[in-house]
């Protein structure tokens, strides 16, 4: 097995933080089921370093692993979020990937996070379904699921996560979420060693959103519990019913 990476031109061996994440991935993959013979992925590319990290791992695995799968790359352009859009298509044309440019216009006035995601999901299973695919993969990591589980139980009342798959319109479609056992700061250390472009995403509204609300109370959770978004993520196959109303 060739032990690097291509970092474009350049080689990052595999180890440290690069091996563990492959790995970690794999584990997640190998747990949930996400990935068959033949599957056509479509990757949601946000120009941020998850979904960047995520399409990165796809394509070492698409080299080491003896399983036949398709990429391609989906960029949904949201109106209102500054980003670098030519630097991030000049690395996705590095990365010698087939992409496609979605456009997503939404009237500003009243838009929540909620209702961006879901208008961006929609266009993704569009085009899975425009590209014959049939998975989606997302870069949501665990910070991304605990801060879901707290937002829902906090603000709707209810104990619930979108799982690390999904299958959805009778089976034709899957989501697959490969990062789900991997924290942001792994991630932010696994992209330092790439040349993934800096596209300065910013989106206006992130900063006075719920999600960032929960975002903090679990920094603060984490000095007393460095374990605590892991033990959030595991407490929904630890239910004990006996306990419950």
């Amino acid at each position: 097995m060739n032990e690097t990476v291509l970092k474009n031109k350049e080689e990052v061996p595999l180890r440290g933080i690069v091996k563990r994440l492959y790995k970690i991935m794999g584990k997640a993959i190998a747990d949930y089921n996400m990935l068959s013979e033949g599957d056509r992925i479509l990757i949601g590319v946000s120009g941020g370093v998850d979904s960047l990290s995520l399409l990165k791992l796809f394509c070492m695995r698409q080299k080491r692993i003896p399983i036949n799968f398709e990429i391609i790359a989906c960029f949904v352009d949201t109106s209102f979020v500054k980003l670098d859009r030519p630097a991030l298509f000049e690395y996705l044309d590095s990365c010698g990937i087939n992409y496609t440019v979605k456009k997503l216009e939404l009237n500003t006035e009243g838009v929540g996070c909620f209702w961006c995601s879901w208008m961006r999901r929609r266009i993704l299973f569009e085009t899975a379904r425009e590209h014959n695919c049939n998975k989606v993969s997302l870069g949501h990591n665990i910070d991304d699921m605990t801060e879901t589980i707290l937002m829902n139980m906090c603000f709707r009342g209810e104990v619930s996560v979108s799982p690390p798959a999904l299958e959805m319109f009778g089976g034709k479609l899957k989501i697959i979420r490969p990062l789900c056992y991997i924290e942001k700061k792994e991630i932010l250390d696994f992209a330092s060693r790439f040349s993934f472009p800096d596209t300065h995403y910013e989106c206006p509204y992130g900063k006075r959103s719920r999600r960032n609300l929960v975002k903090g109370m679990l920094e603060g959770l984490e000095k007393e519990c460095p374990y605590v978004k892991k033990n959030i993520f595991r407490s929904l196959k630890r239910i004990k019913k006996g306990y419950l109303l």
